[in-house]
């Protein structure tokens, strides 16, 4: 197989889209690019900031405008966010854009990864594991519909999962 211009990695929260993407790009030479990241650029305030004054379906907004544009870009690896997938058209402009990788973690993987690092507004306030097999079990589904890869990451170093994915694309 040849070289995609465009990866796109999508899946749960805690499944290393951040870390493989960045290992990723650096492998195959690429740009690497994260729709979270590109959302607080954006507006100049943090996510959870965003959450908490315009709530999920002004995130959501802002995270689809921004997934519109970083998709139509060449030689990216995209790290999207967790639920960029429940937005239909986010699903079209990553699945008709660019090569989609789903990076699958268990919810036990994702309880022990979101523990420590950067804010998680939607695991605010609630049972973790809980809001984890909610959204998982919602979002499954979709990951699975747009990928042509899914790659486990459970118990996994970030360049294994990424030479894994390379070694699919040769």
């Amino acid at each position: 197989m040849k070289q995609p211009k465009n990866i796109f990695l999508v899946g749960p929260m805690g499944a290393g889209k951040s870390a493989v993407g960045r290992h990723l790009a650096r492998t195959l030479h690429l740009n690497f690019v994260d729709s979270d990241d590109e959302v607080e650029a954006r507006t100049g305030v943090d996510i959870a900031f965003i959450f908490e004054k315009e709530g999920d379906e002004g995130f959501r907004k802002r995270e689809a405008a921004a997934i519109d544009d970083l998709t139509k870009m060449d030689n990216v690896v995209l790290a999207t966010g967790g639920g960029a997938v429940m937005n239909a058209d986010n699903r079209s402009h990553l699945g008709g854009r660019g090569f989609v990788v789903y990076l699958y973690t268990s919810v036990d993987q994702q309880v022990a990864r979101t523990k420590k690092g950067r804010e998680r507004p939607l695991l605010e306030g609630g049972n973790r594991r809980e809001i984890l097999e909610e959204l998982l079990a919602k979002r499954d589904p979709l990951y699975r519909e747009i990928a042509d890869l899914i790659v486990e990451t459970d118990g996994r170093k970030v360049h294994s999962v990424a030479n894994e994915i390379v070694e699919h694309l040769a």
